[in-house]
Protein backbone atom coordinates (compact mmCIF):
# COMPACT_ATOMS: atom_id res chain seq x y z
CA UNK A 1 0.00 0.00 0.00
CA UNK A 2 1.06 3.54 -0.74
CA UNK A 3 1.94 5.52 2.05
CA UNK A 4 -0.20 8.31 3.12
CA UNK A 5 2.40 11.36 2.08
CA UNK A 6 2.34 9.56 -1.59
CA UNK A 7 -1.57 9.30 -1.33
CA UNK A 8 -1.90 13.07 -0.72
CA UNK A 9 0.28 13.82 -3.43
CA UNK A 10 -0.84 11.43 -5.90
CA UNK A 11 -1.05 12.82 -10.04
CA UNK A 12 -4.58 14.24 -10.57
CA UNK A 13 -5.72 15.19 -6.95
CA UNK A 14 -6.67 18.94 -6.44
CA UNK A 15 -7.02 19.77 -2.46
CA UNK A 16 -10.35 20.63 -2.84
CA UNK A 17 -11.66 17.48 -4.32
CA UNK A 18 -10.25 15.52 -1.69
CA UNK A 19 -10.72 17.02 1.23
CA UNK A 20 -12.91 15.47 3.79
CA UNK A 21 -15.89 17.12 5.00
CA UNK A 22 -15.95 18.28 8.71
CA UNK A 23 -17.69 15.86 11.06
CA UNK A 24 -20.68 17.83 11.21
CA UNK A 25 -22.13 17.21 7.68
CA UNK A 26 -22.10 13.31 8.00
CA UNK A 27 -23.06 13.54 12.41
CA UNK A 28 -26.97 12.04 10.88
CA UNK A 29 -27.43 8.57 11.54
CA UNK A 30 -30.30 8.44 9.54
CA UNK A 31 -30.60 12.05 6.92
CA UNK A 32 -32.83 13.28 3.65
CA UNK A 33 -30.09 11.51 1.46
CA UNK A 34 -30.22 8.11 3.14
CA UNK A 35 -33.87 7.86 2.36
CA UNK A 36 -33.20 8.31 -1.21
CA UNK A 37 -30.07 6.01 -1.47
CA UNK A 38 -32.90 3.14 0.50
CA UNK A 39 -35.41 4.28 -2.35
CA UNK A 40 -33.24 4.23 -5.09
CA UNK A 41 -31.80 1.21 -3.80
CA UNK A 42 -35.20 -0.31 -4.00
CA UNK A 43 -36.15 0.89 -7.14
CA UNK A 44 -33.22 -0.13 -9.01
CA UNK A 45 -34.00 -3.95 -7.40
CA UNK A 46 -37.78 -3.62 -8.57
CA UNK A 47 -36.79 -2.48 -12.50
CA UNK A 48 -33.99 -5.03 -12.60
CA UNK A 49 -36.09 -8.06 -11.64
CA UNK A 50 -38.78 -7.06 -14.03
CA UNK A 51 -35.43 -7.00 -16.50
CA UNK A 52 -34.07 -10.44 -15.77
CA UNK A 53 -37.18 -12.36 -14.69
CA UNK A 54 -38.00 -13.01 -18.79
CA UNK A 55 -34.77 -14.75 -19.03
CA UNK A 56 -35.68 -17.44 -16.42
CA UNK A 57 -39.18 -17.28 -17.29
CA UNK A 58 -38.43 -17.84 -20.65
CA UNK A 59 -37.61 -21.23 -20.46
CA UNK A 60 -40.53 -22.28 -18.98
CA UNK A 61 -42.38 -20.34 -22.30
CA UNK A 62 -40.52 -21.72 -24.79
CA UNK A 63 -39.62 -25.48 -22.44
CA UNK A 64 -36.13 -27.29 -23.41
CA UNK A 65 -35.21 -30.00 -25.68
CA UNK A 66 -33.88 -33.49 -24.01
CA UNK A 67 -30.42 -34.78 -24.78
CA UNK A 68 -30.15 -38.23 -25.02
CA UNK A 69 -27.05 -39.04 -22.23
CA UNK A 70 -26.29 -42.62 -23.83
CA UNK A 71 -25.66 -41.53 -27.24
CA UNK A 72 -23.46 -37.83 -26.71
CA UNK A 73 -20.75 -39.41 -25.08
CA UNK A 74 -18.41 -39.10 -27.86
CA UNK A 75 -19.75 -35.45 -28.63
CA UNK A 76 -18.81 -31.97 -27.71
CA UNK A 77 -22.01 -31.90 -24.99
CA UNK A 78 -22.26 -32.73 -21.68
CA UNK A 79 -24.45 -35.84 -20.13
CA UNK A 80 -27.53 -35.26 -18.40
CA UNK A 81 -26.68 -36.02 -14.88
CA UNK A 82 -28.03 -35.60 -11.51
CA UNK A 83 -27.37 -31.66 -10.49
CA UNK A 84 -28.39 -31.99 -7.27
CA UNK A 85 -32.19 -31.60 -9.00
CA UNK A 86 -34.52 -33.98 -10.44
CA UNK A 87 -33.33 -36.10 -12.74
CA UNK A 88 -36.26 -36.39 -14.24
CA UNK A 89 -36.90 -32.31 -13.69
CA UNK A 90 -34.76 -31.27 -16.85
CA UNK A 91 -36.90 -31.01 -19.62
CA UNK A 92 -39.51 -28.88 -20.00
CA UNK A 93 -42.30 -28.89 -22.12
CA UNK A 94 -43.11 -24.94 -23.26
CA UNK A 95 -45.95 -23.36 -24.18
CA UNK A 96 -44.71 -21.34 -27.49
CA UNK A 97 -42.86 -22.77 -30.05
CA UNK A 98 -39.87 -20.28 -30.30
CA UNK A 99 -36.22 -21.43 -31.12
CA UNK A 100 -33.16 -20.25 -30.78
CA UNK A 101 -33.41 -17.35 -32.78
CA UNK A 102 -36.63 -16.20 -31.77
CA UNK A 103 -35.88 -16.25 -28.06
CA UNK A 104 -32.56 -13.85 -28.78
CA UNK A 105 -35.18 -11.83 -30.56
CA UNK A 106 -37.30 -11.83 -27.62
CA UNK A 107 -34.88 -11.41 -24.36
CA UNK A 108 -33.28 -8.55 -26.51
CA UNK A 109 -36.20 -6.45 -27.49
CA UNK A 110 -36.07 -4.78 -24.27
CA UNK A 111 -32.54 -3.20 -24.86
CA UNK A 112 -34.21 -1.79 -28.51
CA UNK A 113 -36.50 0.43 -26.31
CA UNK A 114 -34.07 0.99 -23.51
CA UNK A 115 -31.19 2.44 -25.66
CA UNK A 116 -33.71 4.69 -27.46
CA UNK A 117 -34.42 6.68 -24.45
CA UNK A 118 -31.77 6.90 -22.05
CA UNK A 119 -30.73 10.36 -23.56
CA UNK A 120 -33.89 11.99 -23.41
CA UNK A 121 -34.34 10.12 -19.69
CA UNK A 122 -30.96 12.34 -18.97
CA UNK A 123 -32.06 15.37 -20.36
CA UNK A 124 -35.75 15.20 -19.01
CA UNK A 125 -34.47 14.54 -15.61
CA UNK A 126 -32.27 18.10 -15.36
CA UNK A 127 -35.11 19.60 -16.70
CA UNK A 128 -38.35 18.02 -14.66
CA UNK A 129 -36.73 16.56 -12.00
CA UNK A 130 -35.40 13.23 -11.56
CA UNK A 131 -37.92 12.32 -8.73
CA UNK A 132 -41.04 12.86 -11.96
CA UNK A 133 -39.43 10.87 -14.62
CA UNK A 134 -37.43 8.01 -12.19
CA UNK A 135 -40.54 7.33 -10.49
CA UNK A 136 -43.21 7.54 -13.57
CA UNK A 137 -41.09 5.35 -15.99
CA UNK A 138 -40.49 2.63 -12.90
CA UNK A 139 -44.18 1.95 -12.74
CA UNK A 140 -45.29 2.53 -16.13
CA UNK A 141 -42.55 -0.73 -16.50
CA UNK A 142 -44.68 -2.42 -13.88
CA UNK A 143 -47.89 -1.88 -15.67
CA UNK A 144 -46.53 -2.86 -18.93
CA UNK A 145 -44.96 -6.21 -16.88
CA UNK A 146 -48.77 -7.10 -16.13
CA UNK A 147 -49.83 -7.32 -19.29
CA UNK A 148 -47.21 -9.20 -20.17
CA UNK A 149 -49.41 -12.92 -20.21
CA UNK A 150 -51.96 -11.46 -22.32
CA UNK A 151 -49.58 -10.37 -24.92
CA UNK A 152 -47.43 -13.30 -25.11
CA UNK A 153 -50.75 -15.61 -25.60
CA UNK A 154 -52.29 -13.04 -28.22
CA UNK A 155 -48.90 -13.03 -30.16
CA UNK A 156 -45.20 -13.19 -29.78
CA UNK A 157 -44.98 -10.34 -32.16
CA UNK A 158 -47.31 -8.41 -29.62
CA UNK A 159 -45.42 -9.77 -26.75
CA UNK A 160 -41.87 -8.64 -28.49
CA UNK A 161 -43.45 -4.70 -28.58
CA UNK A 162 -44.51 -5.19 -24.94
CA UNK A 163 -40.54 -5.65 -24.15
CA UNK A 164 -39.52 -3.25 -26.42
CA UNK A 165 -42.27 -0.89 -24.15
CA UNK A 166 -40.81 -1.93 -21.13
CA UNK A 167 -37.46 -0.76 -22.34
CA UNK A 168 -38.63 2.54 -23.19
CA UNK A 169 -40.07 2.94 -19.92
CA UNK A 170 -36.86 1.48 -18.10
CA UNK A 171 -34.32 4.06 -20.43
CA UNK A 172 -35.38 7.27 -18.64
CA UNK A 173 -34.65 6.06 -15.34
CA UNK A 174 -30.57 5.52 -14.63
CA UNK A 175 -30.28 8.51 -16.20
CA UNK A 176 -32.64 10.19 -13.87
CA UNK A 177 -31.40 8.34 -10.96
CA UNK A 178 -27.70 9.30 -11.79
CA UNK A 179 -29.18 13.19 -11.82
CA UNK A 180 -30.42 12.73 -8.43
CA UNK A 181 -27.30 11.53 -6.94
CA UNK A 182 -25.43 13.87 -8.62
CA UNK A 183 -27.42 16.25 -6.55
CA UNK A 184 -27.70 14.88 -2.74
CA UNK A 185 -24.33 12.77 -2.64
CA UNK A 186 -20.78 14.76 -2.61
CA UNK A 187 -17.73 13.12 -4.26
CA UNK A 188 -16.29 11.48 -0.94
CA UNK A 189 -19.56 9.65 -0.05
CA UNK A 190 -20.37 8.50 -3.68
CA UNK A 191 -18.00 5.12 -3.49
CA UNK A 192 -20.11 4.33 -0.22
CA UNK A 193 -23.77 5.91 -1.18
CA UNK A 194 -23.39 5.23 -5.16
CA UNK A 195 -22.45 1.37 -4.43
CA UNK A 196 -25.40 1.12 -1.92
CA UNK A 197 -27.91 2.22 -4.48
CA UNK A 198 -26.06 0.03 -7.26
CA UNK A 199 -26.34 -2.78 -5.11
CA UNK A 200 -30.05 -2.28 -5.96
CA UNK A 201 -29.42 -3.94 -9.04
CA UNK A 202 -28.02 -7.19 -7.79
CA UNK A 203 -30.41 -7.10 -5.33
CA UNK A 204 -33.12 -6.88 -8.37
CA UNK A 205 -31.65 -9.96 -10.10
CA UNK A 206 -30.59 -12.35 -6.83
CA UNK A 207 -35.18 -11.74 -6.02
CA UNK A 208 -35.82 -12.14 -9.94
CA UNK A 209 -33.96 -14.79 -10.79
CA UNK A 210 -34.44 -16.78 -7.38
CA UNK A 211 -38.15 -16.29 -7.15
CA UNK A 212 -38.85 -16.71 -11.04
CA UNK A 213 -37.81 -20.18 -10.80
CA UNK A 214 -39.77 -21.19 -8.02
CA UNK A 215 -43.08 -19.83 -9.72
CA UNK A 216 -42.35 -20.87 -12.86
CA UNK A 217 -42.10 -24.47 -11.00
CA UNK A 218 -44.73 -23.63 -9.03
CA UNK A 219 -48.93 -23.80 -9.88
CA UNK A 220 -49.01 -20.20 -8.60
CA UNK A 221 -51.43 -18.27 -11.11
CA UNK A 222 -50.37 -20.46 -13.91
CA UNK A 223 -46.49 -20.54 -13.41
CA UNK A 224 -44.61 -18.74 -15.83
CA UNK A 225 -47.64 -15.35 -15.71
CA UNK A 226 -47.17 -14.98 -12.42
CA UNK A 227 -43.49 -14.22 -12.60
CA UNK A 228 -44.79 -11.06 -14.55
CA UNK A 229 -47.95 -10.64 -11.99
CA UNK A 230 -45.80 -10.52 -8.72
CA UNK A 231 -42.82 -8.05 -9.74
CA UNK A 232 -45.40 -5.70 -11.47
CA UNK A 233 -47.43 -5.40 -8.79
CA UNK A 234 -44.38 -4.98 -6.41
CA UNK A 235 -42.99 -2.41 -8.68
CA UNK A 236 -46.37 -0.59 -8.62
CA UNK A 237 -46.32 -0.70 -4.40
CA UNK A 238 -42.77 0.62 -4.49
CA UNK A 239 -44.15 4.00 -6.49
CA UNK A 240 -46.20 5.07 -3.56
CA UNK A 241 -43.41 6.12 -0.92
CA UNK A 242 -40.42 7.09 -3.53
CA UNK A 243 -43.29 10.08 -4.70
CA UNK A 244 -43.92 10.40 -0.73
CA UNK A 245 -40.89 11.08 0.32
CA UNK A 246 -38.12 12.06 -2.30
CA UNK A 247 -37.71 15.62 -3.30
CA UNK A 248 -35.56 16.84 -6.42
CA UNK A 249 -33.11 18.99 -4.65
CA UNK A 250 -31.88 19.65 -0.83
CA UNK A 251 -33.37 23.13 -0.09
CA UNK A 252 -36.64 21.87 -1.54
CA UNK A 253 -37.00 18.85 0.87
CA UNK A 254 -39.27 19.85 3.46
CA UNK A 255 -37.72 17.49 6.26
CA UNK A 256 -34.35 17.67 5.43
CA UNK A 257 -32.41 19.14 8.30
CA UNK A 258 -30.31 22.35 8.49
CA UNK A 259 -27.12 19.88 9.08
CA UNK A 260 -27.54 18.28 6.28
CA UNK A 261 -28.35 21.23 3.94
CA UNK A 262 -25.31 22.82 4.87
CA UNK A 263 -23.13 20.13 4.34
CA UNK A 264 -24.47 19.57 0.72
CA UNK A 265 -24.37 23.17 -0.35
CA UNK A 266 -20.92 23.16 1.30
CA UNK A 267 -19.90 20.91 -1.52
CA UNK A 268 -21.43 23.18 -4.57
CA UNK A 269 -18.34 22.93 -6.65
CA UNK A 270 -18.51 19.17 -6.75
CA UNK A 271 -22.65 18.24 -7.26
CA UNK A 272 -25.09 19.44 -9.51
CA UNK A 273 -26.71 23.12 -9.46
CA UNK A 274 -29.99 24.72 -9.51
CA UNK A 275 -29.01 25.95 -12.90
CA UNK A 276 -29.73 23.94 -16.56
CA UNK A 277 -26.59 23.75 -18.43
CA UNK A 278 -26.83 23.81 -22.18
CA UNK A 279 -24.74 20.80 -23.92
CA UNK A 280 -21.50 21.86 -24.73
CA UNK A 281 -21.19 19.29 -27.40
CA UNK A 282 -17.54 20.10 -28.93
CA UNK A 283 -15.87 20.16 -25.49
CA UNK A 284 -17.72 17.23 -24.46
CA UNK A 285 -16.77 15.42 -27.43
CA UNK A 286 -13.29 15.82 -27.24
CA UNK A 287 -13.18 15.34 -23.60
CA UNK A 288 -11.01 12.30 -22.97
CA UNK A 289 -12.81 11.37 -19.50
CA UNK A 290 -15.84 11.37 -21.58
CA UNK A 291 -14.59 8.94 -23.92
CA UNK A 292 -13.25 6.73 -21.01
CA UNK A 293 -16.69 6.52 -19.75
CA UNK A 294 -18.33 5.69 -23.08
CA UNK A 295 -15.69 2.96 -23.87
CA UNK A 296 -15.95 1.69 -20.72
CA UNK A 297 -20.01 1.39 -20.96
CA UNK A 298 -19.74 -0.28 -23.95
CA UNK A 299 -17.39 -2.68 -22.69
CA UNK A 300 -18.16 -3.54 -19.52
CA UNK A 301 -22.12 -3.87 -20.42
CA UNK A 302 -21.65 -5.96 -23.46
CA UNK A 303 -19.51 -8.98 -20.72
CA UNK A 304 -22.34 -8.11 -18.17
CA UNK A 305 -25.55 -8.75 -20.26
CA UNK A 306 -24.19 -11.42 -21.96
CA UNK A 307 -23.97 -13.31 -18.82
CA UNK A 308 -27.35 -11.27 -17.35
CA UNK A 309 -29.09 -12.71 -20.44
CA UNK A 310 -27.63 -16.18 -21.35
CA UNK A 311 -26.67 -17.79 -17.90
CA UNK A 312 -29.72 -19.29 -17.35
CA UNK A 313 -29.82 -20.81 -20.88
CA UNK A 314 -26.26 -21.61 -20.65
CA UNK A 315 -27.32 -23.62 -17.17
CA UNK A 316 -30.32 -25.11 -18.66
CA UNK A 317 -28.58 -26.26 -21.92
CA UNK A 318 -24.77 -26.97 -21.05
CA UNK A 319 -25.24 -27.92 -17.08
CA UNK A 320 -28.75 -28.92 -17.37
CA UNK A 321 -30.01 -27.67 -14.40
CA UNK A 322 -33.76 -27.60 -14.20
CA UNK A 323 -36.13 -24.79 -13.98
CA UNK A 324 -36.22 -24.13 -10.30
CA UNK A 325 -32.33 -25.00 -9.75
CA UNK A 326 -31.50 -22.83 -12.64
CA UNK A 327 -33.20 -20.35 -10.94
CA UNK A 328 -31.80 -20.09 -7.61
CA UNK A 329 -27.73 -20.55 -9.55
CA UNK A 330 -28.29 -18.32 -12.02
CA UNK A 331 -29.05 -15.61 -8.87
CA UNK A 332 -26.08 -16.83 -6.80
CA UNK A 333 -23.68 -14.91 -8.73
CA UNK A 334 -25.70 -12.06 -8.44
CA UNK A 335 -25.73 -12.73 -4.63
CA UNK A 336 -21.36 -12.42 -4.50
CA UNK A 337 -21.62 -9.38 -6.66
CA UNK A 338 -24.09 -7.93 -4.12
CA UNK A 339 -21.82 -8.81 -1.79
CA UNK A 340 -19.24 -7.32 -3.27
CA UNK A 341 -20.99 -4.51 -4.21
CA UNK A 342 -21.58 -3.07 -0.70
CA UNK A 343 -18.61 -4.37 0.89
CA UNK A 344 -16.24 -2.65 -1.48
CA UNK A 345 -17.73 0.42 -1.41
CA UNK A 346 -17.40 0.49 2.75
CA UNK A 347 -13.87 -0.16 2.28
CA UNK A 348 -12.71 2.66 -0.44
CA UNK A 349 -14.80 5.15 2.00
CA UNK A 350 -12.76 4.17 4.45
CA UNK A 351 -9.68 4.58 3.02
CA UNK A 352 -10.82 8.32 1.55
CA UNK A 353 -11.54 9.24 4.73
CA UNK A 354 -7.63 8.00 6.13
CA UNK A 355 -6.61 9.70 2.99
CA UNK A 356 -4.48 6.47 2.17
CA UNK A 357 -6.14 6.53 -1.70
CA UNK A 358 -7.30 9.52 -3.71
CA UNK A 359 -10.31 9.27 -5.61
CA UNK A 360 -8.72 8.90 -8.60
CA UNK A 361 -6.94 6.13 -7.13
CA UNK A 362 -10.38 4.40 -5.99
CA UNK A 363 -11.62 4.38 -9.31
CA UNK A 364 -9.35 2.99 -11.03
CA UNK A 365 -8.10 0.13 -8.35
CA UNK A 366 -12.37 -0.29 -8.58
CA UNK A 367 -12.60 -0.44 -11.92
CA UNK A 368 -9.43 -2.70 -12.82
CA UNK A 369 -10.12 -4.90 -9.80
CA UNK A 370 -13.60 -5.37 -11.48
CA UNK A 371 -13.39 -6.00 -14.70
CA UNK A 372 -9.81 -7.69 -15.44
CA UNK A 373 -10.29 -10.40 -12.49
CA UNK A 374 -13.71 -10.97 -14.47
CA UNK A 375 -12.23 -11.23 -17.99
CA UNK A 376 -9.83 -13.86 -16.57
CA UNK A 377 -12.60 -15.60 -15.10
CA UNK A 378 -14.76 -15.67 -18.07
CA UNK A 379 -11.55 -17.59 -19.70
CA UNK A 380 -11.46 -20.13 -17.14
CA UNK A 381 -15.23 -21.28 -18.03
CA UNK A 382 -13.39 -22.63 -20.95
CA UNK A 383 -11.83 -25.18 -19.44
CA UNK A 384 -14.46 -26.46 -16.90
CA UNK A 385 -16.57 -28.42 -19.42
CA UNK A 386 -19.04 -30.21 -17.79
CA UNK A 387 -17.77 -29.74 -14.31
CA UNK A 388 -21.29 -28.24 -12.81
CA UNK A 389 -19.77 -27.09 -9.99
CA UNK A 390 -16.39 -25.32 -11.17
CA UNK A 391 -18.93 -23.86 -13.84
CA UNK A 392 -20.39 -22.17 -10.64
CA UNK A 393 -17.62 -21.43 -8.68
CA UNK A 394 -15.69 -19.50 -12.06
CA UNK A 395 -18.98 -17.56 -12.56
CA UNK A 396 -19.27 -16.65 -9.21
CA UNK A 397 -16.01 -15.22 -9.14
CA UNK A 398 -16.56 -13.27 -12.47
CA UNK A 399 -19.94 -11.98 -11.80
CA UNK A 400 -19.11 -11.28 -8.28
CA UNK A 401 -15.72 -9.20 -8.68
CA UNK A 402 -17.61 -6.67 -10.91
CA UNK A 403 -19.37 -5.71 -7.75
CA UNK A 404 -16.24 -2.93 -7.36
CA UNK A 405 -16.88 -1.46 -10.37
CA UNK A 406 -19.80 0.40 -8.56
CA UNK A 407 -17.14 2.38 -7.09
CA UNK A 408 -15.53 3.12 -9.75
CA UNK A 409 -16.18 3.63 -13.38
CA UNK A 410 -20.18 3.91 -13.31
CA UNK A 411 -19.53 7.26 -11.16
CA UNK A 412 -17.31 8.54 -13.66
CA UNK A 413 -20.59 11.06 -15.15
CA UNK A 414 -21.59 12.54 -11.58
CA UNK A 415 -17.20 13.13 -11.08
CA UNK A 416 -16.85 15.12 -14.01
CA UNK A 417 -19.87 16.93 -14.79
CA UNK A 418 -22.37 16.68 -12.17
CA UNK A 419 -24.30 19.35 -13.63
CA UNK A 420 -24.24 17.57 -16.65
CA UNK A 421 -24.84 13.97 -14.99
CA UNK A 422 -27.83 13.25 -16.50
CA UNK A 423 -27.28 14.02 -19.63
CA UNK A 424 -23.34 12.33 -19.61
CA UNK A 425 -25.34 8.79 -18.03
CA UNK A 426 -27.73 9.07 -21.05
CA UNK A 427 -25.64 8.98 -23.96
CA UNK A 428 -23.07 6.20 -22.03
CA UNK A 429 -26.03 4.75 -20.95
CA UNK A 430 -27.24 4.47 -24.82
CA UNK A 431 -24.19 2.70 -26.00
CA UNK A 432 -24.21 0.08 -22.73
CA UNK A 433 -27.69 -0.92 -23.24
CA UNK A 434 -26.97 -0.95 -26.97
CA UNK A 435 -25.23 -4.40 -26.31
CA UNK A 436 -28.46 -5.55 -24.45
CA UNK A 437 -29.83 -6.73 -27.51
CA UNK A 438 -26.42 -7.35 -29.44
CA UNK A 439 -25.23 -9.39 -26.75
CA UNK A 440 -27.83 -12.10 -26.42
CA UNK A 441 -28.41 -11.90 -30.93
CA UNK A 442 -24.53 -12.69 -30.99
CA UNK A 443 -24.78 -15.15 -28.64
CA UNK A 444 -27.62 -16.58 -29.87
CA UNK A 445 -25.65 -16.44 -33.25
CA UNK A 446 -22.77 -18.18 -32.53
CA UNK A 447 -24.59 -21.33 -30.39
CA UNK A 448 -27.68 -21.07 -32.58
CA UNK A 449 -26.80 -24.55 -34.64
CA UNK A 450 -25.95 -26.22 -31.62
CA UNK A 451 -26.59 -24.58 -28.05
CA UNK A 452 -25.80 -27.41 -26.62
CA UNK A 453 -21.95 -27.26 -27.52
CA UNK A 454 -19.47 -26.79 -25.40
CA UNK A 455 -17.30 -25.43 -28.27
CA UNK A 456 -20.00 -22.76 -29.51
CA UNK A 457 -20.52 -21.36 -25.34
CA UNK A 458 -16.12 -21.03 -25.33
CA UNK A 459 -16.57 -18.45 -27.86
CA UNK A 460 -19.23 -16.49 -26.17
CA UNK A 461 -17.08 -16.51 -22.91
CA UNK A 462 -13.99 -15.46 -24.91
CA UNK A 463 -15.39 -12.57 -26.79
CA UNK A 464 -16.87 -10.98 -23.78
CA UNK A 465 -13.14 -11.24 -22.17
CA UNK A 466 -11.42 -9.62 -24.83
CA UNK A 467 -13.99 -6.99 -25.19
CA UNK A 468 -13.47 -6.22 -21.51
CA UNK A 469 -10.21 -6.38 -21.24
CA UNK A 470 -9.78 -3.95 -24.22
CA UNK A 471 -12.15 -1.37 -22.98
CA UNK A 472 -10.95 -1.22 -19.21
CA UNK A 473 -7.49 -0.99 -20.71
CA UNK A 474 -8.78 2.29 -22.31
CA UNK A 475 -10.08 3.60 -19.52
CA UNK A 476 -7.06 3.81 -17.56
CA UNK A 477 -5.43 5.88 -19.62
CA UNK A 478 -7.97 8.19 -20.64
CA UNK A 479 -10.08 8.61 -16.97
CA UNK A 480 -9.71 11.76 -14.96
CA UNK A 481 -12.01 12.71 -11.72
CA UNK A 482 -11.80 16.23 -11.79
CA UNK A 483 -15.09 18.28 -12.71
CA UNK A 484 -14.41 19.24 -16.05
CA UNK A 485 -14.59 23.07 -17.56
CA UNK A 486 -17.35 22.20 -19.32
CA UNK A 487 -19.79 21.29 -16.21
CA UNK A 488 -20.36 25.00 -16.32
CA UNK A 489 -19.75 26.86 -19.72
CA UNK A 490 -21.18 30.25 -18.27
CA UNK A 491 -18.80 30.17 -15.62
CA UNK A 492 -15.91 29.75 -18.25
CA UNK A 493 -16.94 32.27 -20.28
CA UNK A 494 -16.87 34.84 -17.46
CA UNK A 495 -13.62 33.40 -16.07
CA UNK A 496 -12.08 33.83 -19.60
CA UNK A 497 -13.50 37.42 -20.02
CA UNK A 498 -11.83 38.21 -16.82
CA UNK A 499 -8.65 37.38 -17.80
CA UNK A 500 -8.63 39.26 -20.95
CA UNK A 501 -9.56 42.11 -19.79
CA UNK A 502 -6.86 41.81 -16.54
CA UNK A 503 -5.03 41.31 -19.50
CA UNK A 504 -5.69 43.93 -21.27
CA UNK A 505 -4.95 46.33 -18.03
CA UNK A 506 -2.07 45.08 -17.18
CA UNK A 507 -0.85 45.81 -20.94
CA UNK A 508 -2.05 49.57 -21.17
CA UNK A 509 -0.24 50.04 -17.66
Amino acid sequence: MTSRLDCEHEEGRSPGRDAQPGPEGKGECWAARHTLALLGFLGLAVEYSLRVNLSIAIVAMAGTSEVNATTNASLDVCPVRDNGTDPGGNHVEGEFAWDEETQGLILGAFFYGYTATNFLGGRLAEYLGGRLVFGLGSGLASLLALLSPLCARISTGLFVASRVLTGVSQGVTFPALNSLMATWFPPEERAKLGSFVYGGMQFGTIIGLTLSGWLCNSGFLGGWPSVFYVFGGVGLAWGVPWFLLIHDRPEGHPRISKQELDYIQGQQDTVKGVERVPIPWKAMVTSPPMWSSAIMAFGGSFGFYTLLTEMPTYLANIQHFNVKSNGLLSGLPYACMLCTTLAWGIVVDRLLAAKCLSLKGVRRISTGIANYVAALALIAMCFVDCNSSAAMVVLCISVGISGCVYSGSCLTEQDIAPNLAGTLTGITNTLGSATGFLAPAVAGAITMDNNKSIHAWREVFLMSAGILTVATSLYMVLMSVEVQPWNNPEKVKVETKLKIENGFAHNSR
